[in-house]
């Protein structure tokens, strides 16, 4: 692969640390969302639009554009035509909120991470994300990987959208009920970090990395090189891995001795339940990772209120209950009046399958129908995304 010039390296370089610093002057944070990614399903994604576009020979025309979209639509199996249009209808929604340099590409692309199909999502024709569906086998667990939608936004796109991206993008995961499963934090300390790198190491040492008085795992690439270096504690495995790396030396070269270096959280739904409002509180989840990701936040100047993302096994209650909050306002903004019949008249089973769908989440399995139907009176007595089911009073 041929590696781009020097020139274009600085360029590139000098331009998201000019976007960066013009986010954190609109936002007035210093950490930012750079990856996201969010499972929706079927039954809470966009419906598929039913205008007929108007056909047309001629390749520029918008009539053309969207009529072979259509056909490859219509040539799709039963099972993944709509949820071919409400990935389309998903794909255009994000781009809208992302800003108007992205858009949904015409071209129906191979798919990702065993979904079969992928809409991209292109900024200056480059793509920066996309929205998978589809099965890519007949396995059990990728047949229920079929009745989902999943969005994948890369850092270029959380680099470059519109100021205002994340909180735009945490309220559509609020309306469709999404499961957040995948989201990056990132601390740009453009003068270096105090100590220098070699001060992750003596930190982790001692002790200071720790979480609830275990010792994560530690890794890195290049120290000996003395250039170019990252450390990673934690782990993908476990849901939660830091990466701190000199990123001027990834942007500039390494000739341009850069200072600037870059701690990025990368946070999965592995053992955790992830908030919408990481999009909307970076930094106060970035100081809730350790102490030690507490102390270089307020070495950097940044004011938060550190908030901890627990997982599973620590506040399973919490767990089921953001579970339960998710199915609730799905039930009340699309099927209100069944709902409030199905508290007064339905048995238990028959309730849970009706609001939850042929097959409940994996993260209530565990629990009986009648505690997760009390759990659902519950939630609606406390809940304000729609007035009380009249069965409830």
């Amino acid at each position: 692969m041929t590696r781009p010039a020097k020139a274009t390296l600085v360029t590139d370089g000098n331009t998201i640390k000019l976007r960066l610093e013009a986010e954190r002057l609109h936002t007035g944070s210093l950490v930012h969302v750079d990856w996201l990614r969010f499972t929706v399903r079927t039954r809470n994604a966009p419906s598929l639009r039913n205008e007929v576009p108007v056909l047309s020979d001629n390749i520029w025309d918008e009539g053309y554009r969207l009529s072979q979209i259509y056909k490859l639509i219509n040539a799709l199996p039963d099972c993944e035509r709509n949820a071919c249009g409400q990935a389309a209808e998903l794909a255009d929604r994000v781009a809208l909120l992302l800003g108007p340099e992205f858009a949904r590409s015409p071209i129906l692309g191979k798919g990702h991470d065993f979904y079969r199909h992928r809409w991209p999502i292109l900024r200056n024709d480059v793509e920066c994300g996309w929205v998978g569906f589809g099965a890519s086998s007949e396995s059990p667990r990728q047949t229920a990987q079929a009745g989902t939608i999943h969005v994948n936004l890369f850092g270029a796109a959380c680099t470059f959208a519109a100021f205002g991206w994340s909180e735009r993008l945490a309220d559509l995961c609020d309306q469709l009920a999404a499961d957040i499963t995948r989201c990056d934090l990132a601390l740009d300390l453009f003068d270096g970090l105090s100590g220098g790198i070699e001060r992750v190491a003596q930190d982790y040492h001692a002790g200071l990395c720790d979480v609830g008085g275990r010792r994560l795992k530690i890794r890195d690439i290049n120290w000996l090189k003395g250039r170019s270096r990252s450390v990673y504690i934690g782990s993908k495995e476990a849901g939660k891995e830091t990466n701190v790396y000199e990123k001027g030396d990834q942007l500039f070269g390494e000739e341009a001795e850069s200072k600037w270096v870059r701690v990025e959280l990368r946070y999965g739904n592995k053992l955790r339940e992830l908030s919408t409002d990481m999009l909307r509180r970076p930094a106060d989840f970035f100081g809730g990772a350790s102490d030690w990701h507490a102390t270089v936040l307020a070495e950097a100047g940044e004011s938060f209120t550190p908030e901890l993302v627990p997982t599973d096994g620590r506040l399973a209650p919490m767990t089921v209950e953001a579970e339960v909050f998710r199915n609730l306002k799905w039930s009340f903004q699309t099927a209100s009046a069944s709902i409030a019949a199905a508290f007064k008249f339905l048995g238990d089973e028959d309730f849970l399958r009706l609001v939850t769908g042929q097959k409940l989440p994996g993260r209530l399995q565990r629990f009986n129908p009648a505690e997760l139907k009390a759990a659902f009176a519950a939630a609606a007595s406390r809940s304000q995304v729609a007035e009380p089911c009249p069965a409830l009073a």
